[in-house]
């Protein structure tokens, strides 16, 4: 079976959306058009290489672009750990990887539903309400 050219995936998590390009190259993976190596802070470097590590040598000859929109920094990570994840998946066609991003975290593969509750009338937020007083 031939390998595919190009692969595009998504991942959201929140209100940020990744969109990972994976094709055949020199190893190397950009987040937001800066080399992995270089973005700040570590913790976002690493949940972005977490699929990359647990692949390991498969992906040696592989880029990955990951651009990300919208959302804060850990969601921006969380977002393109995901769309990278699948990426490799789709590329790889590999059942047992499928499996073992399962079994490592479910979140690699499906994306988060979970959203913020709106503020409502009464309080600061979703569920913190003024104070009664009754005297």
């Amino acid at each position: 079976m031939k390998a595919p050219v190009i692969v595009l995936a998504t991942g959201k998590r929140k209100t940020a959306v990744a969109r990972a390009t994976v094709r055949k190259g020199a190893g190397l993976v950009h987040f937001n058009d800066r080399p992995l190596e270089l973005v700040e802070p570590e913790m976002v470097r690493q949940k972005v290489q977490e699929p990359l590590l647990m692949v390991g040598t498969k992906a040696k000859n592989l880029d990955i672009t990951v651009n990300v929109r919208g959302g804060g920094i850990i969601g921006q990570a969380s977002a393109a750990r995901t769309a990278v994840a699948r990426g490799l998946l789709e590329w790889l066609k590999d059942p047992e990887l499928r499996e073992t991003f399962k079994h490592y975290d479910r979140s690699l593969i499906v994306n988060d539903p979970r959203r913020k509750l709106p503020k409502r009338a009464g309080g600061r937020g979703a569920r913190k309400r003024r104070q009664k007083s009754y005297r």
